[in-house]
């Protein structure tokens, strides 16, 4: 009979264990650069997990609008199981379903999963920057979970940066009282501010400091190669990878530190503020309101001669760029068509929408958009929407870094249309987000490709985090396959693989470089349209 009670006490000591071990209750700390934190060891995962860390002061008062400050040390053990506040935000392209309870300006906070149990084991970092056009989105994201990518073999991290007004405003004030004579690019500055960070502290997760890959999608990508060019992160990371966007412009959009700090007076002017103690005097949700009522999307990323000393275009041709392994790419239909020609896939709406746009250059550009039926149409406008959205700046990186670096560049084409929302009242937004049908919603048509950032969550692993869409067999099978050559790049550099189609790197004067396809069969194909980023490469100014 006592045998039988201790078994019955033993059993329900391990049943409260594994609820226990459910519930992420299992606490584990690490002592690292400012002071021990404590996250939790989840037995499904396997992993260990730390949410909500703080690495630079909260940018808020006196430091809203300045560079990012070294956290302060704390006495005891700092609680880090859930996420902590999102930047400052509206929903621009639906609800993008953050895990975060609230947002903040306080709001600088990193989240590591780690499948080291010892802190010695040395592993590859994988830091990845969320996207949303640098004016919404966070770290929280299910979308950008990183314990998919941990259980390959890699430390995951993500963080949270400053966005719109609270990350890229500028102003000569601020330049002004700012040791390095420039403002603006503050996000920027925050996301450097979290790769030091990694520097100084990602050995005490089991990661290796010398192997620490950075990656993101739309605005983290744009990010990414920013932290090649700038000289403040380049010599922070030993590999980059790119989802659908660049830091390069045309020549007529360059923004400079003065052309910033000019935009920033004059929004500030415009709602009666002449000075920058009456900006900082503002509560959030005051410089929230008069952000929303501008109606403005966001600040410009500048030039300002510290974080970019000069354009990134200048800066990679001069090969002064981080000289690492970059694997990059974007999707096959980014933007649809109609958000080019605003009209039907017909010929006279087409071409007198390429005229009005590309008054003195429209022949050239028929000729590499043709217009022969109405499904050629359909596929050219989807194209050259995409191309002057995200595919011409992320060839131009792709271009510019395989011809002055020595370091392998992989590229690849995503063409898996995501499945249709299961619920039929919501519809998808650009960036990710959803949100509810009304009379201005278009009935769905069916999909030339790729729509932008539907990549995420198939090449992250976290399908199964995004139980709103109607995932089918091939979906797994295309996340399976984007998933390894990501895992496999940031764990040696080299997409490829056991049970991978073979993705050579692109050589230098290759005028039809390898690209890999992505789709439920993956295969490398020769690239077939780069005489047209040629084209826009001297349209912009950049040949």
């Amino acid at each position: 009979m006592k045998k039988r009670i201790s078994l019955i006490a033993l059993s329900c000591l391990l049943s409260s264990l594994i609820m226990a071990q459910d519930e992420n209750q299992v606490p584990v700390r690490t002592k690292i650069e400012n002071g021990v934190v404590e996250g939790f060891h989840d037995a499904k995962t396997d992993l260990y997990m730390y949410l909500g860390i703080p690495f630079a002061k909260p940018p808020v008062g006196e430091l809203r609008w300045k560079a990012p400050q070294p956290v302060d040390n704390w006495d005891g053990i700092l609680e880090t199981k859930k996420f902590r506040l999102r930047p400052v935000q509206i929903d621009i392209w639906g609800e993008m379903n953050s895990r975060s309870d609230d947002m903040d300006e306080d709001c600088l906070y990193l989240n590591v999963w780690t499948p080291a149990q010892k802190g010695k084991e040395k592993l590859p970092v994988l830091v990845y920057i969320y996207g949303g056009g640098f004016v919404c989105g966070d770290g929280a994201e299910p979308r950008y979970d990183g314990a998919s990518m941990a259980q390959k073999g890699m430390v995951t991290l993500t963080m949270n940066y400053r966005l719109n007004v609270f990350g890229f405003f500028a102003h000569p004030e601020l330049s002004a009282e700012a040791s390095y004579k420039a403002s603006g690019n503050y996000g920027l500055l925050d996301q450097a501010a979290a790769l030091k960070w990694v520097q100084k502290n990602i050995a005490a997760f089991g990661g290796d400091p010398e192997k620490v890959t950075i990656a993101g999608e739309s605005a983290g990508s744009i990010s990414v190669s920013a932290h090649m060019a700038s000289p403040l992160s380049r010599d922070l990371i030993a590999g980059a990878i790119g989802e659908s966007g660049a830091t390069i412009y045309s020549t007529e959009d360059l923004f400079f530190l003065e052309d910033a700090e000019k935009e920033g007076v004059e929004f500030a002017k415009k709602y009666g503020y002449s000075t920058l103690k009456e900006l900082r005097a503002l509560s959030t949700e005051e410089l929230l309101d008069i952000y929303v009522q501008s109606g403005r999307f966001g600040f410009p990323i500048c030039i300002d001669g510290y974080f970019f000393p000069k354009t990134l275009v200048e800066i990679f041709k001069a090969g002064e760029q981080a000289k690492i392994p970059l694997l990059l790419g974007w999707n096959s239909a980014e933007i649809d068509g109609l958000d080019f020609t605003k009209g039907p896939f017909i010929k006279e709406v087409y071409i007198n929408k390429v005229k009005e746009i590309y008054p003195e250059n429209f022949e050239a550009v028929l000729k590499f958009y043709p217009y022969g039926s109405e499904r050629e149409i359909e596929l050219s406008a989807t194209a050259l929407a995409s191309d002057r959205f995200m595919g011409y700046s992320t060839w131009k990186w792709f271009d510019l870094h395989r011809k002055n670096s020595s370091q392998p560049v992989y590229r690849y084409l995503f063409d898996r249309p995501k499945p249709p929302l299961k619920d039929r009242t919501l519809t998808s937004g650009l960036a990710g987000g959803t949100k509810k049908k009304d009379e201005n919603t278009s009935p769905p048509r069916k999909p030339v490709g790729a729509a932008h950032a539907h990549e995420i969550e198939y090449c992250m692993g976290n399908l199964y985090l995004a139980p709103e869409f109607a995932w089918e067999e091939e979906d797994y099978i295309v996340s399976k396959t984007m998933q390894g050559y990501f895992s496999n790049f940031i764990l040696k550099g080299n997409p490829n693989g056991v049970n991978l189609p073979e993705w050579p790197a692109a050589e230098v004067d290759d005028a039809t470089p390898p690209v890999m396809l992505l789709n439920v069969e993956s295969k490398t194909i020769d690239a077939k349209n780069d005489d047209r980023y040629l084209f826009w490469d001297r349209i912009y100014g950049h040949d």
